[in-house]
Formats: structure tokens, C-alpha cells, sequence
């Protein structure tokens, strides 16, 4: 690690290879604190350039507990968060819609890092159970159509890397790194950032990716389809912005997604709109982001055809009778 670090302060970077093995030993707890602390101190001066993120990647899923839901041809709908906007649970919800048209889900989430509430609190608040039993998940795949990974139970490595993360108490690449390692492996993605850069990073370093993708931002800094705005897309093989209108939808003022001030009112909010009670803003950004990540599955489909795919599952209960299933 001195070697690395002293390669690192000189101004160079490292290839993904060894990134990866960087990372790899960090995860094992070959390190001190103190040495992984100056490597996170090193991308809090710089940016971390794609082939560092992507070596940083495969790490992370070398050493997580793979978890092989391959039959399922699932998808993930996941976010970076770190946009500050203080939504309500928009990609969970979406997940559920896409449960609710039929489709497999392996939805991967942690506890909030800067908002009030993510996925994991509002789902434990709810009653869901977490688990890495593979057996359990299976069968709420095919029961529900949906399981959810919490993070902590799959990357036995953070119990290395948590510490000096609190420790430190500022936003490193490991926030832009979540949405990057579901331990399934999922066959389909749809991932939302948080701002151009690293809208940038990932296009890199998904471009070579087997998975079938979409990456967004939304022009005014969201991590997930808004329709307050524009968003900027880019997929497998296709790339450019799309617009409220685009999904056939008005656009939304901010203040209509605000998703409360603690885990209580969020899930309010989301048992609200899952039960059709939602406001129409609630509804269409939800039904957006569950059509763009239906797209991914159905590229042969039309973005307004999966937009009424969704707008079915969630306005005839479908998307509610997942969260039901799985929640029991």
C-alpha cells in the first residue's frame, strides 16, 4: 500500500487492474485504517477516473456473496442517491410497477446516506425481512416477482471499509459504487446519478458491459427520471435527452416529490401511491422510471408502449399486490 500511495500523490492513476487489486486486499483487511483512509484521501483531491471505478467494481463483486438468480433474467432499478433532493422512494416503487407488470426484479438497496429515507428503512419500516438466504429470495421471486438485497448482507468486505467511511463522514466513490455491485449479477439495469460526472463514469464503464442498461440523470441534478426536467440517457446502443413530454406526462414541480422529513412520512407516502392514492406527479414519475427500465427489457418496444405497461401495473393494483406478496 506505501508503493500505491506513493504512486497515487505523484499525480498518476491506476490501471483496473490494479485498482482492483487494491480494493480487493482493502476488503480482506490487509490494510490499516489509516492506509485505506490516505486511498480514499487520494479521490476526495481527484476525480476517480473510469478504469479505477471499474477495477474498484469488479473487486467488490469478487468479493461479495454472489448470489445466483440467473434463471430469473432480473432486473435492478437503483440509484446513486447523493442529489440531495429529498424524493420520495421513486426507483423502489418503480421496482414494484415492473414486479406488477410480470416481470422479475432483484432490487439491490441500503439505509439512506443522505436522504431521509432509502430503500432499506422504508421496506424493514414496512416489515419486510432482510436476507442472503438464496432459498428465500427464490421464493419471493416467484411468489412476488420481486426480492430486495440489502447491501450490508451480501459485501462481507465492508466491515474493512465502513468504519473509515463514517470515520470520515464526506462523500466518497464508494457512493457512486452501489448501484454498480448487486450480488446477482442482474441481467438488466436501470441506474440513476446524480450529476454529469459521473453520468460519464459509468457510461464508460458500462460500454463494455454484457448487461442490458440505462443510465440517467436528470439535467437539474436528480438521480432518477423527475419530469421536473429534462434527463439525459444512455444505453446499449443509444444515447441522448429526453423530455416530460417524451412520456407523454406534464412536467412536475419539485415540492410535488418531496418524500417527508422521516422514515415514517415516506412510507406513507409510498404505501399511498402503491394503493392508488398517489398524486398524478407521483404517479407519472413513478410510471416514468418503471417504463424507461421496462425499455431495457423490451427494447423492441416503444417508450410510450411501456409507459402504458406501467401506467397498467400500477393504476389495477398489480404493483400493490407485489408489495403485498413480498411484504407476506
Amino acid at each position: 500500500m506505501k508503493e500505491v500511495l506513493t504512486y497515487l500523490f505523484s499525480g498518476n492513476k491506476l490501471s483496473r487492474e490494479k485498482a482492483k487489486e487494491v480494493l480487493f486486499e482493502v476488503g480482506q483487511g490487509r490494510h490499516s485504517e489509516a492506509e485505506f483512509a490516505s486511498l480514499l484521501t487520494v479521490y476526495l483531491m481527484r476525480p476517480v477516473t473510469s478504469d479505477e471505478l471499474a477495477g474498484f467494481r469488479d473487486a467488490m463483486l469478487d468479493l461479495c456473496l454472489f448470489t445466483d438468480l440467473s434463471g430469473y433474467n432480473a432486473i435492478d432499478v437503483v440509484g446513486t442517491g447523493g442529489d440531495g433532493k429529498n424524493t420520495f422512494n421513486i426507483s423502489t416503487l418503480a421496482a414494484f410497477v415492473i414486479a406488477g407488470a410480470g416481470f422479475k426484479v432483484a432490487k439491490h438497496g441500503n439505509y439512506a446516506i443522505s436522504s431521509n429515507c432509502g430503500s432499506s428503512n422504508v421496506l424493514e419500516h414496512l416489515g419486510y425481512q432482510f436476507s442472503n438466504d438464496t432459498v428465500k429470495l427464490k421464493s419471493e421471486l416467484d411468489s412476488a416477482g420481486i426480492c430486495f438485497l440489502h447491501a450490508p448482507l451480501f459485501h462481507p468486505a465492508m466491515k474493512h471499509i465502513a468504519p473509515v467511511r463514517r470515520a470520515l463522514k464526506v462523500k466518497t466513490f464508494f457512493n457512486i459504487l452501489g448501484p454498480m455491485v448487486n450480488p446477482s449479477f442482474p441481467k438488466y439495469q436501470l441506474l440513476g446519478v446524480y450529476n454529469l460526472d459521473v453520468f460519464d463514469l459509468y457510461k464508460e464503464v458500462y460500454k463494455s458491459s454484457d448487461i442490458s442498461y440505462y443510465i440517467i440523470n436528470s439535467l437539474d441534478g436528480y438521480d432518477e427520471v423527475s419530469l421536473t426536467n429534462g434527463i439525459r440517457y444512455v444505453s446499449n446502443n443509444s444515447e441522448g435527452v429526453l423530455h416530460p413530454s417524451d412520456f407523454g406526462f406534464d412536467r412536475v414541480k419539485p415540492e410535488e416529490l418531496f418524500g417527508g422529513d422521516n422514515v415514517e412520512e415516506a412510507a406513507k407516502v409510498f404505501t399511498g401511491i402503491l394503493k392508488r392514492e398517489g398524486t398524478t406527479p407521483q404517479n407519472n414519475v413513478v410510471i416514468a422510471n418503471a417504463a424507461l427500465g421496462l425499455k431495457s427489457i423490451l427494447p423492441e418496444k416503444g417508450l410510450l408502449e411501456c409507459v402504458e405497461i406501467a401506467n397498467d401495473s400500477l393504476k389495477s393494483g398489480k404493483a400493490f399486490q407485489a408489495f403485498q406478496k413480498l411484504i407476506a
